[in-house]
């Protein structure tokens, strides 16, 4: 007599790829206000009075208290000990209420107001904080940046809970599955969140003609409020899968903080933590001052007021057709026709030169970066397969190093080659994003599908945990050494500013951004020998990263599927 197996909801393909949109939407939403401000850095210094420092301090807070309070450790422990389901409520919660904060600090209402008035005379010098040069405020920060701050503080609680949580849910839904092409598919489609705001955070600001920052931030705060409604549909797909498989959210097997060592005594997940630290900074930081690189380093002029090119209609309109890139690209991995498949793939290339060419019409910098996530959007499902059935995690990770390297050069030294000739310019912009995106793909689809293989099951919350907050660190210090290093090597804008020989307005797009480029691309040199160094480790110690994730009999079905469709 042949025994059956309960078929439980993760096993149907359509129950675990709707939990993944959920969980993916959801991160979307958080994306779309982790970089709000990032392209009205020039508004924020013309209206608000924040410089490079005041700016990248107030970045850099959103991982202050996971790094230094050691919070994003305690969400690990609480993510094995809680399970998926009440971290991911809790961290939605957690992420609504930064962004409130965030939004009213940068409202009207605020200035003159009696915490406006607290902030200035407050936090100036923080005892123990200050001497190691970590604080997240300093004297003369001003007072909008120190309560926004606090607000993106409580708000980076939030989303990077939500990461590991996210990363634990999927590893849930698909292991023994498609894990590393839901992981890539995930960051695929929360990645349209940083184009989203490049696309629409300007627009709110400058809506009407009257610019308000405080509008881009409340559009934000909208979209979180929809990522907690998606985490609560979560919550009950999660609660059903644990009722059909008799779990009880992980607590059968609980977490001892003893386990911790099993994770830090492992070389492979050290170089996986350091080269996620390494590569991330690179990009992550770089995003928030990359509007602004370009509108130094690119001749943009705005189109004349009244013209199509200027009005909001052409935003929704460019967002429409980023849209049909990022859908019919996806989509173009998945058809087993070839003939839909080349189709598909051909409506998203004309699409994506469509897009470019109105960026370039609309003479938006802002416009122009929001295309960094297409092309990942489109190769990301690929690699994460191509993980899946083939392995070479870790070659993927040596490429993305090399590419990133690539492009940081080419910010720095190339493209202001170009400046006088918008044309060229903008050309060199867009290919060199392009590339950047497809080289950050690399890492959702290898990095963090291997951390299953150097951990037990019932440790991953806290090995994820482990590996944000070691990122974290990077995304703490990169944003604010490169808001130093700008300050540092333009003095000419600040005493220019202070001689009121340039307006603010001028100030905020002439920064020389070599050095900070520089930085970066060094940090994708010491990503590269740690890769090159993992693959020597995974050969000797057999870790398995260049394995693929899905194991017979799923890859011989996987084969016969692809054969046939070849057929």
């Amino acid at each position: 007599m042949t025994k059956t197996t309960a078929v439980t909801l993760n096993d149907k393909a359509w129950a675990r790829w709707t939990a993944l949109g959920l969980l993916a939407f959801a991160m979307f939403c958080s994306y779309i206000f982790m970089d709000i401000l990032s392209p009205i850095k020039d508004l924020l210094q013309s209206t608000r009075g924040w410089d490079s420092t005041a700016f990248g301090t107030m970045q850099g807070s959103e991982t202050f208290l996971n790094v230094f309070i050691f919070f994003l450790i305690f969400a690990g422990i609480i993510l094995d000990k809680m399970g998926v389901r009440f971290t991911a409520l809790l961290s939605g919660a957690v992420m609504l209420v930064g962004a409130v904060i965030n939004w009213y600090a940068l409202t009207d209402g605020f200035i003159g107001s009696s915490l406006d008035v607290w902030f200035t005379n407050h936090l100036n010098y923080i005892p123990g904080f200050d001497e190691l040069g970590i604080s997240p405020f300093y004297k003369g920060m001003p007072a909008s940046a120190k309560f926004s701050a606090v607000g993106f503080m409580i708000f980076g609680c939030g989303v990077e809970m939500a990461g590991i949580t996210v990363s634990r849910g999927i590893v849930k839904w698909f292991k023994g599955r498609e894990m590393a092409l839901a992981m890539g598919s995930e960051m695929a489609l929360a990645r349209l969140g940083v184009a989203t705001c490049m696309i629409f955070s300007p627009m709110f600001a400058e809506l009407g003609g009257n610019i308000s920052v405080s509008r881009s931030v409340a559009f934000g705060v909208v979209l979180l409020m929809i990522a907690l409604i998606m985490f609560i549909v979560y919550f009950f797909m999660d609660k059903k899968l644990d009722e059909q498989t008799h779990a009880e959210e992980e607590k059968d097997d609980p977490f001892r903080l003893r386990d911790l060592g099993k994770i830090l005594s492992s070389s492979g997940f050290w170089l996986v933590a350091l080269l996620c630290v390494l590569y991330y900074s690179a990009i992550f930081p770089f995003q928030k001052y990359a509007v602004n690189m370009l509108q130094c380093n690119i001749t943009l002029s705005a189109p004349g007021e009244g013209s199509f090119w200027a009005s909001d209609s052409v935003t929704i309109i460019q967002y429409a057709i980023m849209i049909i890139v990022a859908a019919a690209a996806f989509a173009s991995n998945f058809s087993k026709n070839k003939g839909v498949r080349y189709t598909t793939l051909a409506i998203a290339i004309i699409a994506l030169v469509a897009y470019c060419f109105m960026g370039y019409k609309r003479q938006s910098a802002a416009a122009i970066f929001a295309v960094f996530p297409l092309l990942a959007v489109g190769i990301t499902p690929i690699l994460g397969k191509y993980v899946d059935y083939k392995g070479k995690a870790a070659s993927m990770l040596v490429l993305g190093s090399l590419l990133l390297i690539a492009c940081h050069l080419t910010f720095a030294f190339i493209l202001p080659m170009f400046k006088g000739n918008d044309i060229a310019g903008v050309c060199v912009a867009y290919l060199t994003i392009l590339v950047l995106g497809a080289s950050f793909s690399l890492v959702p689809a290898s990095l963090w599908p291997s951390v299953p293989k150097l951990v037990d099951s019932k440790i991953i919350g806290s090995a994820y945990a482990l590996i944000f907050w070691i990122q974290n660190i990077g995304l703490w210090l990169f944003p604010l050494l490169i808001g130093k290093v700008l300050d540092s090597t333009n003095p000419q804008v600040a005493q220019a500013l202070a001689d009121g020989t340039m307006s603010p307005e001028v100030a905020a797009v002439s920064y020389n951004y070599t050095w900070p480029l520089v930085m970066l691309a060094c940090l994708g040199v010491a990503a590269l020998i740690l890769g090159l160094i993992l693959k020597v480790i995974d050969r000797r110690k057999g870790l398995g990263l260049e394995e693929p994730n899905v194991k017979e009999p799923q890859a011989e079905i996987l084969a016969s599927e692809v054969s046939a469709a070849e057929e």
